[in-house]
């Protein structure tokens, strides 16, 4: 046999024939995990100023004389 021939032979098996799209799926999938993950982190964050609304009234009513403002921020 020959280098040429052997070097075709080499390329020939090497090439693949398949549908690429399906051998990355895997990718789509992984990712849509991931985001809906920290979609459900995000979510579980929403409103939890108001579960504590009775802690920001007693403070409000403490420090009340330190949340007015003084003027040009200061």
């Amino acid at each position: 046999m020959s280098l040429a021939l052997t070097l075709a032979l080499v390329a020939e098996e090497a090439e693949h024939h398949g549908n690429v799209a399906l051998e990355t799926v895997g990718y789509g999938i992984v990712a849509l995990v991931v985001f809906t993950a920290l979609g459900l982190v995000t979510l579980s964050y929403r409103n939890v100023a108001n579960r504590h609304a009775h802690k920001a009234a007693v403070y409000a009513e403490k420090h009340a004389a330190d949340l007015q403002p003084h003027g040009h921020g200061h």
